[in-house]
């Protein structure tokens, strides 16, 4: 039986910048970086260091050569907030590309793009 998600693979054009992002902008923190010695870097990610699920930073060009059946897709990530509100300025403060704030009939939500353009959303959940 699975009782929770762990990590979520994402898979990245550049893993420096990808950090820088998510650290510096998204407010992540760097819960632990690997390397193999023979090119294989990955970096796991998570809003806090007590989060229960956590994203890893993958070098999707290394994994393509490795694994070419693999979707390297972006995954559609729905991130929460208990301060969507606060979150929005911040975000648009620190010039994240973000969607409208929306209300949907689960509560409120907007839509974020990492600096590879990709889409992630945040729902507001107290």
């Amino acid at each position: 039986m699975i009782n929770k998600i762990g990590q979520i693979m994402l898979y990245v054009n550049n893993q420096d910048e990808a950090v820088r992002f998510w650290t510096e902008k998204a407010g992540f923190s760097v819960i632990s970086e690997e390397d193999n010695g023979q090119g294989m870097r990955w970096i796991e990610i998570a809003p806090t260091k007590e989060a229960a699920t956590s994203i890893v930073l993958h070098n999707k060009e290394l994994i393509a050569k490795m694994q070419p059946e693999l979707n390297l897709n972006t995954p559609s990530i729905l991130f929460f907030s208990d301060n969507l509100d606060a979150l929005y300025k911040d975000f648009s403060d620190k010039n994240i590309t973000v969607g409208e704030l929306v209300n949907m009939p689960s509560g409120r939500v907007f839509n974020f793009a990492d600096h590879e353009n990709n889409y992630f959303a945040i729902m507001e959940k107290k």
